[in-house]
């Protein structure tokens, strides 16, 4: 199964973002939780499965999937990485009027 990268600034005029402002729904919990570091790691774990569930789905077996393991994961990493830069850099631009 071959794997596209996306270019994150290209996603941003797109339905991504909107599907991806489910982040109200960690918000909300922010208050219900011991700490954000367990709801932060709720979250990942939850993005964890689905993106294993979803690429998965994409071979034919098992073996398929496990042949391409190795490169399934290192896509999603650089593509978390990369995503967690931009935002982490916009947090440091922006901490006085983002995070004050």
């Amino acid at each position: 199964m071959s794997r596209r990268g996306y270019c994150i600034r290209s996603l941003v005029k797109s339905k991504y973002t909107e599907r991806a402002h489910t982040l109200n729904l960690s918000n909300e919990q922010l208050g219900t939780v011991e700490s954000q570091g367990k709801l932060s790691a709720s979250m990942m774990y939850g993005s964890a499965r689905f993106n294993a569930w979803g690429s998965a789905r994409g071979f034919a077996s098992g073996e398929a999937t496990e042949m391409a393991k190795e490169e399934t994961i290192n896509y999603f990493c650089e593509q978390y990485r990369l995503m967690f830069e931009e935002n982490i850099d916009g947090y440091i631009k922006n901490f006085s009027s983002d995070l004050k």
